[in-house]
C-alpha cells in the first residue's frame, strides 16, 4: 500500500501548492532559512554526540581504575 507513497507527481503538486500559497518571492528566503536551520541542527547534534562519547568512556575507565587501586582513599575510611 505504501510501497510507492512518494511519486514525482506528488512532489510537483506540493511545490505548486507552496508557490500558490507563499508566492515566488518568499520561497527562496524560506528555503534558505530552512537550510540554515537544518545545518545548525545537524552541527548541534554532532556536538552533543561528541561531548557524550568521551565523557562516557572516561567515566567507565575512571570507575574501573578506582576500583583496581587497593590503596585509594576510598578504601581507607577515617
Amino acid at each position: 500500500m505504501l510501497r510507492n507513497a512518494l511519486e514525482p507527481w506528488h512532489i510537483l503538486v506540493v511545490v505548486l501548492v507552496m508557490v500558490v500559497l507563499f508566492g515566488s518571492r518568499k520561497l527562496p528566503d524560506t528555503a534558505r532559512a530552512l537550510g540554515k536551520s537544518m545545518r545548525i541542527l545537524k552541527s548541534e547534534a554532532k556536538a552533543l554526540k561528541a561531548d557524550d562519547q568521551p565523557a562516557a568512556a572516561g567515566a567507565a575507565a575512571g570507575a574501573a581504575g578506582a576500583a583496581a587501586q587497593p590503596g585509594s582513599p576510598a578504601d581507607n575510611p577515617r
